[in-house]
């Protein structure tokens, strides 16, 4: 058999070094999309957005009780099923996220603020004024935390989103202020930061303009767990009786049900519920550990 022209095929001198990097190439982009949590961004967008646009999703109107569809399985009616009022599942759980995730990145909101404010001041203060402010976060730190929402929950009284949040949020503030103190302590006599405090620059100033870019980075994987969190810990407490009553729907609210529904049997009482409130911790559990893993190559690339 003789061997023509065309069987063969011309290349330079780099075809080897194309052919490899090639194949690196192919190899990077699955090991990028394998390293990034697109499934848990993808759900927990669906998922939020389903809440915001709830009155589009919704097929019922979650807080009509109809009493003669009580208990009703889950059926081409009643997608998820009803309660024992009556109310639709399907359209609860739409509506009542709006609810946990209103608590969750409310009090979010509040213990950041709380603790980037009081880790900036203990880590820019006096060596004794540092020392008595970090034992008094290792005393609260050490008092389980849902033993602190519960006695200050009782001292406010009736429980709304907005009270919860607040609640959540005055106790869960020590860890980010933990990790802002010590980050301040390492940078607070760098060169920039001397120089603003010899041109006048005010402590508030400082910390927004020179500490806030330094820290962020470091404390935004726990922003993002703590949100997660705060969502979870008012499940808790609306399951032992003490969070949001069960006119405010929420998924903390509709799991409280959750005795009654082993009781007699109404698995999607409890089960349903249970999922969304389980998928969205674990995106938001994903997400947060990426930031983590993020961050600490940063760091250890430095």
């Amino acid at each position: 058999m003789k061997l023509q022209y065309s069987d063969f095929e011309i290349v330079g001198a780099n075809y080897i070094s194309q052919e490899n990097d090639k194949k690196v190439k192919s190899k990077s982009l699955v090991s990028k999309i394998k390293d990034k949590p697109y499934i848990s961004i993808i759900v927990l967008s669906i998922i939020t957005l389903g809440c915001i646009f709830s009155s589009a999703v919704m097929n019922h109107d979650p807080t009509y009780m109809d009493l003669l569809n009580s208990n009703v399985a889950p059926n081409k009616e009643f997608y998820f099923g009803t309660d024992s009022m009556g109310r639709d599942i399907f359209s609860m759980i739409w509506y009542g996220g709006r609810a946990s995730l209103l608590i969750g990145i409310l009090s979010t909101i509040i213990s950041t603020f709380i603790g980037i404010a009081y880790g900036s001041i203990s880590g820019a203060s006096s060596e004794i004024v540092d020392d008595i402010m970090m034992r008094l976060t290792e005393i609260i730190i050490s008092i389980p935390s849902i033993l602190i929402i519960i006695f200050v929950q009782a001292m406010l009284g009736k429980s709304t989103p907005i009270s919860i949040s607040i609640v959540i949020g005055i106790t869960s503030w020590m860890n980010i202020a933990k990790i802002v103190r010590s980050e301040v302590r390492q940078i607070r006599n760098s060169e920039y930061i001397l120089a603003a405090k010899s041109m006048g620059g005010n402590f508030i100033y400082i910390v927004c303009q020179h500490l806030l870019p330094n820290f962020i980075s470091s404390i935004m994987f726990m922003v993002v767990t703590n949100i997660g969190m705060a969502i979870g810990t008012e499940s808790t407490l609306s399951f032992l009786g003490i969070g949001l009553p069960l006119e405010i729907i929420s998924w903390g609210s509709m799991l409280s049900l959750a005795e009654q529904a082993l009781l007699t049997n109404q698995w999607w009482l409890i089960l349903i519920p249970g999922i969304f409130l389980v998928v969205t911790l674990v995106c938001i559990t994903n997400i947060g550990n990426h930031i983590r893993k993020i961050n600490n190559k940063n760091l250890s690339n430095l």
